[in-house]
């Protein structure tokens, strides 16, 4: 294992563990959009203060960084999308990758300056944030949002891969929204943390094992990606 896999697994398992500690990842039992009962629930949206949204966006930049695609501007889709695009560039213009983002409106504006876009022009690259893809119904809208301006849908970023079957019509399909992004759309996709990252905290961090509430979930956590992961 090479010194940048394991910086980059240990930046997996503090975002995951920085994660339970807000209150972001939390584990019981779950009602998913597509209808499964999951052992665990990820929302974004509960890093919901400046100091959480400020950590979280160096989870984001340093994983993009790490990553090494390349990409010219950011795009955060509406509404979750919005506050993240903002934060992650800031954070990586502290870095020294001072980047243009952009993000649209779910309604277009018919005054001012119109459209349904705010920000940069979308040009060149575009590296998509979101919190996580489920269906990547938001992925599809944005991709569809930068083609129109001529724009490259180049890669995606996002706090967490499920590393789930994806539903199409109501059905289970055979590979996850990330799995789709990859090899259907021939995009990019780097992910904070994955489901693997999720179970190594359940089995190994030191945090978790002083909660006997957590005891049972790891083996939860297993039966679900036995029923519902991707290969």
């Amino acid at each position: 294992m090479t010194d940048s896999t394991l910086q980059q697994d240990t930046l997996a398992q503090d975002f995951v563990a920085f994660a339970v500690q807000c209150g972001v990842l939390r584990f019981g039992t779950f009602t998913t959009k597509a209808g499964r009962q999951s052992p665990y629930f990820f929302n974004a949206g509960l890093f919901n203060d400046g100091a959480m949204l400020g950590k979280l966006a160096q989870f984001y930049a340093q994983r993009i960084i790490a990553s090494g695609i390349a990409c010219d501007m950011l795009f955060g889709p509406a509404y979750k999308g919005i506050p993240l695009v903002a934060a992650v560039s800031i954070e990586l213009a502290r870095l020294g990758r001072n980047l243009p983002f952009a993000y649209n409106r779910k309604e277009a504006k018919d005054h001012g300056e119109g459209g349904s876009l705010v920000g940069a022009p979308l040009q060149g690259r575009v590296m998509i944030v979101d919190d996580v893809m489920s269906a990547g119904t938001a992925v599809r809208e944005s991709i569809a949002l930068i083609k129109a301006a001529n724009a490259t849908p180049a890669a995606v970023a996002v706090a967490l891969d499920r590393q789930e079957k994806a539903t199409e019509n109501g059905q289970d399909v055979p590979y996850s929204a990330v799995q789709y992004v990859r090899s259907q759309l021939g995009m990019e996709v780097c992910a904070i943390a994955t489901l693997d990252d999720l179970m190594d905290y359940l089995a190994n961090d030191p945090a978790a094992s002083r909660q006997p509430e957590m005891a049972g979930y790891h083996s939860q956590v297993l039966a679900y990606r036995e029923r519902y992961g991707v290969v």
